[in-house]
């Protein structure tokens, strides 16, 4: 008997690469999660076009028709809540949760972020990277919590910074990283294997 798939629900506001990549994955029947919904801020991210193909149910929550971070964080919390959804992604979501929300969805919301966290919080990491003159970049997924890209580890890839590097070329290859880590890490969660304990990640062996 196959096991019962934890609900996902994808956070995004644009191309929804993250969120396709996500997708792809939960098609395979041994796969311990199902996105159940995507939620975008954005009308008319190609995000949306992702979801509709794959036949994932949609909401637009438009930040923009609430008057502050408050009203806007319950309305999504409301939709998760509505779709019985048992874990968040964020992936390219390109809003400040607040501390209210985050701490309701504490040890099942996560994120991944362009850089080997706790290197280059916040945007333009790549360009930092290539300005620190770094040898190796990377992605990092983490669970959530009220602090700015500082939740706690889940996983992490490097990739080599190469010589004649620009912005482009390194976000490039950071993504293809990305589209690997991303299923990999919310496996580890949907099966239970990782978890938030105590402000740190708990990761089981691989081999138990």
């Amino acid at each position: 008997m196959t096991a019962r798939k934890k609900r996902i629900a994808v956070l995004a506001s644009g191309r929804g690469s993250n969120l396709q990549s996500l997708l792809d994955a939960c098609v395979a029947p041994d796969y311990p999660a199902a996105v159940s919904l995507v939620i975008v801020n954005v009308p008319g991210a190609k995000a949306i076009d992702r979801a509709q193909q794959a036949g994932v149910p949609v909401e637009v929550i438009n930040h923009k028709d609430y008057a502050g971070r408050e009203p806007f964080d319950a309305a999504i919390d409301a939709a998760l809540r509505k779709a019985d959804i048992e874990l968040v992604c964020l992936a390219g979501f390109m809003r400040l949760l607040t501390p209210g929300f985050t701490r309701a969805w504490e040890g099942r919301l996560l994120n991944i972020h362009p850089s080997l966290l706790p290197a280059y919080p916040g945007l333009h990491t790549h360009r930092r990277a290539l300005e620190a003159g770094d040898k190796f970049h990377g992605c990092t997924i983490h669970f959530v919590t009220p602090d700015l890209d500082a939740g706690p580890t889940i996983l992490q890839q490097a990739v080599p910074v190469q010589d004649g590097d620009d912005e482009d070329k390194l976000a490039a290859r950071v993504l293809e990283a990305e589209h690997v880590l991303y299923p990999a890490a919310l496996k580890l969660v949907a099966e239970g294997r990782a978890r938030m304990e105590n402000g740190k990640t708990v990761i089981e062996s691989l081999d138990s």
